[in-house]
């Protein structure tokens, strides 16, 4: 390391070698506590040193260091007395929670007649006044008041034309198609098949536990009379817990899903699109004979979200049945915190490009971050391209 850094210092300009020597000069006459808390700033303003230090913490993390061990017994049934304390704490938060789902039972009673008309609008049950359908721009988006007119009498002209050429649509067609469409973890579920269903979707609806019941809460969609099923309404109950685990109390982080039950769908016969027929063809070992025979397994469709995998009393799963009871929770919850709450956002599109802004500027800061290593390779004089350059094809696949 001497020998590089008298390298360095051998192709500096003098000129540079100066300011150094100055800096030097009156930097010794500072104080030690000043020089201390400047190198530390330096260093922790250093991503590679922050990066080690982080990697060393994650290691060290849960990690029992011995010190614990070392204490003396007394100081030890202290310890044990701030545990026991906060064992405490995990029951007052569980409390907490428990008033906080009260809340939400409570002002879901206030949201619902706006929910309720919400649906009266879709379904085209209630027409809204012209005072209810004015929507006041962002004032980027406005535009003078000449060039709305103008337009607005364009869209009268047009929108005519059409009355004239077809019916007048009845509510907001395929609303709620179009809101499981928009949002990657719905669309995911759907399938070609499922979209003529999801067209009689008319609304859905969050119902909680009755006060003094275990905590709770239902997802129920309703639909209009389809040929595909006679049930109105599909449900989806979530069971959840607000107590810390006896056995392990310091876990506790909030209510956590138990389980969650679905219900039978009535599909009319030849419409269960949660199954498919399929035909094999079987040769008899001795005879050499032929046949075919036909086979009804399970499909992939939304729909199957109302038929989830049982949870075993000892709770034990297998791999597949947790993950799909995982992915099942996650959907759940989204739909009653997200979706029902803002289903309007999620139709156009506006709350999908909130959460996309999100993403985006974490993108950005990782586009600068590898444009800095970037630039510091390209400065670095011992950086050879060829190094980084990726390998052929072959290797790649060994």
């Amino acid at each position: 390391m001497a020998d590089i850094d008298n390298k360095d210092q051998a192709e500096m300009d003098p000129a540079d070698m100066e300011d150094v020597e100055e800096v030097e000069e009156e930097e010794t006459g500072e104080d030690e506590d000043t020089k201390a808390r400047q190198l530390t700033v330096q260093m922790m303003q250093n991503p590679q040193i922050l990066a080690a230090l982080q990697e060393r913490l994650d290691g060290l993390n849960g990690s029992p260091s011995g010190y614990m061990e070392s204490l003396p017994k007394v100081v030890k049934r202290r310890v044990n007395a701030l545990k026991n304390l906060q064992v405490k704490c995990a029951h007052i938060e569980a409390k907490f929670y428990e008033e906080v789902h009260e809340l939400e039972r409570k002002y879901a009673a206030l949201y619902q007649p706006l929910f309720d008309k919400r649906s009266d609008i879709v379904r085209a049950a209630y027409e809204p006044t012209d005072e209810e359908c004015e929507w006041k721009a962002d004032e980027e988006e406005e535009l003078t008041v000449s060039k709305q007119e103008e337009m607005k009498e364009k869209a009268k002209l047009e929108e005519e034309k059409k009355d004239e050429e077809k019916e007048d649509p009845k509510g907001i067609p395929e609303f709620w198609l179009t809101v499981f469409k928009n949002v990657d973890l719905l669309s995911d579920m759907l399938q070609e098949h499922d979209e003529p269903i999801l067209t009689h979707l008319q609304d859905i609806k969050v119902k909680f536990s009755d006060p003094g019941q275990p905590m709770s809460f239902s997802l129920e969609f309703y639909f209009e009379p389809n040929e595909f099923f006679t049930n109105t309404v599909l449900t989806k109950t979530y069971k959840m817990r607000s107590e810390p685990d006896e056995s392990d109390p310091f876990s506790f982080d909030g209510p956590e899903i138990m389980s969650c039950t679905g219900c039978p769908i009535d599909w009319t016969k030849g419409k269960n699109v949660t199954l498919k027929t399929i035909k094999k063809k079987q040769k008899h070992k001795g005879r050499g004979t032929v046949r075919t025979v036909t086979k009804t397994v399970p499909n992939d469709s939304f729909f199957n979200f109302f038929s989830p995998p049982e949870v075993p009393e000892n709770g034990e799963l297998d791999e597949d049945s947790e993950a799909i009871l995982a992915a099942d929770f996650e959907i759940g919850h989204f739909i009653r915190e997200r979706i029902v709450p803002r289903a309007i956002l999620y139709f156009t599109g506006e709350a999908i490009e909130d959460d996309d802004d999100d993403y985006d500027e974490e993108g950005e800061e990782a586009d600068d971050e590898e444009g800095e290593e970037e630039a510091d390779e390209e400065n670095d004089p011992d950086y050879d391209p060829k190094k980084d350059a990726a390998p052929p094809a072959e290797c790649k696949q060994q």
